[in-house]
């Protein structure tokens, strides 16, 4: 039907229609500024994730706390060589030993508590937990060369420390339960020196937990947190001689003072003890030992010694006169004190020098 000015009549349906063209740009550039922001935001998200100086030095931690020894000193200026040590002002000698999965003690709660950029180094620093105890560290990150299109990243700074440690009284001891010879770490070998420190690469950060349980000696577990890197950690322990050990002791010089005693003559070879007279024996004497010595060790340099005890003997012996040639008997306790060195051989036995002198 037409309308009163004579065009034709717009259709009931389309009544109030609008044209669609005018909306169409601006809807597409808002989606388009959405998907942007979506990608930016995911691409910060994974860059963070993944391929950040946080997300590395993270990975570090990871692989310490999961005890993963190998693949750490394999991440990216973790790794020393003789002469980083001693740019470091550290032992150039310094045994790997240490750097293996049954050294380690797993870092727990590792988080990163502090950023800050200098130049082209990105030092962050961690919390941790390890064996019980806090600790932080603060660890050096720059960017690793090549030409990848993500970034890559290394320690300005290897985490690894020294421990530079001094075991008296032992050429054996354990690191965290790992069992340790001074002459497998030592570049001298069989001839190391039993008194020498030893410088043992370690991770930073990590506790380390030195220990003696041997035989002859032990002591309570010393334990040291490294929580700075390329620095030196300076332990020292000193054994104390077991129970067993003193006991072994006590027999062997109990049996040397018997066997002394077993000499039917008034000085016993190498004896501690002996008897002068002036006149002449009728017979020969007879000794006993009547109060054994109450030994003690105590550690001396690399070894041990027995601290100077008392003990007694008794003698027995006729005496003729020179001048009427009467003869009379003589009953006396000669006191006397022992003392004596230890040495601990290389297969681990020990060697007992014993001395000692009349009162």
């Amino acid at each position: 039907m037409d309308n009163a000015g004579g065009g034709p009549a717009t259709p009931r349906g389309v009544i109030g229609a609008r044209p669609r063209g005018r909306f169409e740009i601006p809807a597409i550039i808002v989606i388009g500024i959405l998907l942007l922001a979506a990608l930016g935001g995911g691409a910060a998200s994974l860059y963070r994730e993944f391929y950040s100086p946080r997300a590395f030095v993270m990975h570090y931690l990871e692989l310490l706390h999961d005890r993963r020894a190998a693949e750490a000193l394999a991440v990216p200026g973790v790794a020393v060589d003789s002469a980083d040590l001693e740019a470091a002002g550290l032992p150039a000698t310094a045994s790997e030993a240490l750097l293996r999965p049954e050294a380690l003690t797993p870092l727990m709660d590792a988080a990163i508590v502090d950023e800050s950029v200098e130049g082209d180094v990105t030092r962050l620093t961690v919390s941790y937990t390890a064996g019980g105890y806090a600790g932080t560290t603060t660890l050096s990150v720059q960017r690793d060369g090549g030409s990848s299109l993500l970034p890559r990243w290394r320690f300005a700074r290897s985490p690894l420390a020294v421990m530079d440690l001094s075991v008296q009284g032992s050429m054996r001891f354990s690191v965290n339960g790992f069992e340790v010879d001074k002459r497998q770490v030592s570049i001298d070998r069989a001839d190391t020196d039993p008194t020498a420190d030893v410088p043992l690469l370690v991770f930073s950060p990590g506790l380390y937990s030195v220990a003696v349980d041997t035989a002859i000696s032990a002591t309570p577990g010393v334990a040291v947190l490294a929580d700075a890197p390329l620095a030196g950690i300076p332990i020292d322990v000193q054994a104390e001689p077991t129970e067993e050990f003193i006991a072994v002791v006590q027999q062997r010089v109990e049996d040397f003072l018997s066997s002394c005693a077993e000499q039917k003559v008034l000085q016993p070879t190498g004896c501690p003890f002996g008897f002068t007279v002036r006149n002449r024996i009728d017979g020969a004497p007879d000794w006993s030992i009547v109060e054994q010595p109450v030994v003690t060790v105590v550690p001396d340099g690399a070894g041990w010694r027995i601290p100077s005890a008392k003990a007694v003997a008794h003698i027995r012996v006729d005496i003729r006169s020179i001048f009427d040639g009467s003869v009379r008997s003589v009953e006396e306790d000669v006191p006397f004190r022992v003392d004596g060195a230890i040495t601990v051989l290389p297969d681990g036995t020990a060697s007992i020098l014993v001395g000692g002198q009349s009162d």
